[in-house]
């Protein structure tokens, strides 16, 4: 008996050390105030400076103060929808810290592509999914242009902008792709005074030749404003178009010792059908 009363009381009393401990905390939990926000980017892309850059920004604009808000006041849900009706995230996870930071962890929309459409402006991810292009989430990534339509989207340009990314010479002579139709994908260069139609999106391996062998045995023979279109859209040929609207369809003779990235045009002269 006397054992049973010595458990009870035992018991009794962490009980009560329990309850006194968990009072005493909610009064110290209600006294702390939110100190400030740490956001933690789940990615390792060179954009994650400007996501946690505009993530606190945003979070600025919050309806309701944060910094300095009571911690039991707070709800991180509500912070939670705030953050995920942007298009920039794809997930959002809000929490709090036993020292009163508030915790925001982003897996951001990754753009891929900044797309001028008429007159809407956003970014697409790999996907091709829309995201917004706010100016706090502002990333340096190729430019497309021009109006698309249901059956050639900005998506359509992606294989098209990949291989531009992935090869040296392409990556630093491109600075934006205009698309005037499926069929006339046109290539801006950094080189101003003329533009180069890709075509389409097929044999892109074969059309890079062909624009290498114009710049390297053309261009600096002609001069680089002799032409103001070059177009690499037809198989084997370059067809380039006058500044003076003179329309011919200048070729090269292959030689045997070309290098094989230079073989790539016919060797008798034709006359273009224009462009």
């Amino acid at each position: 008996m006397r054992k049973t009363i010595v458990k009870w009381l035992i018991l009794t009393s962490l009980f009560a050390y329990v309850a006194c401990m968990a009072i005493w905390a909610r009064g110290e939990a209600a006294k702390l105030t939110c100190t400030g926000i740490e956001v933690k980017i789940e990615s390792a892309g060179k954009a994650d400076s400007v996501t946690i850059n505009g993530v606190r920004q945003e979070l600025a604009k919050f309806p309701k103060k944060i910094v300095g808000t009571p911690v039991p006041r707070l709800n991180t849900r509500e912070i939670e929808n705030y953050l995920a009706a942007f298009s920039n995230f794809e997930d959002v996870e809000c929490s709090l810290s036993t020292t009163g930071k508030l915790k925001v962890d982003i897996i951001p929309m990754i753009p891929e592509l900044r797309v001028f459409d008429g007159d809407m402006s956003y970014y697409i991810n790999k996907d091709g999914k829309r995201i917004e292009s706010k100016p706090n989430f502002f990333v340096d990534v190729p430019v497309v242009t021009g109006n698309f339509t249901p059956s050639f989207t900005p998506r359509n340009l992606l294989s098209v902008s990949r291989f531009i990314q992935r090869d040296p010479i392409l990556r630093h002579l491109v600075g934006m792709i205009e698309v005037r139709d499926a069929d006339n994908i046109i290539l801006i260069p950094r080189i101003h005074g003329h533009v180069i139609n890709l075509g389409d999106t097929s044999n892109l391996q074969e059309k890079r030749q062909a624009i290498v062998t114009m710049y390297r045995k053309v261009m600096p023979y002609k001069g680089w404003d002799t032409y103001d279109t070059i177009s690499v859209k037809f198989r084997r040929q370059i067809v380039a178009t006058r500044r003076n609207k003179a329309r011919n369809l200048h070729s090269l003779p292959v030689e045997e010792d070309i290098d094989p990235e230079e073989a790539t045009l016919p060797d008798t002269e034709n006359q273009s059908t224009g462009g």
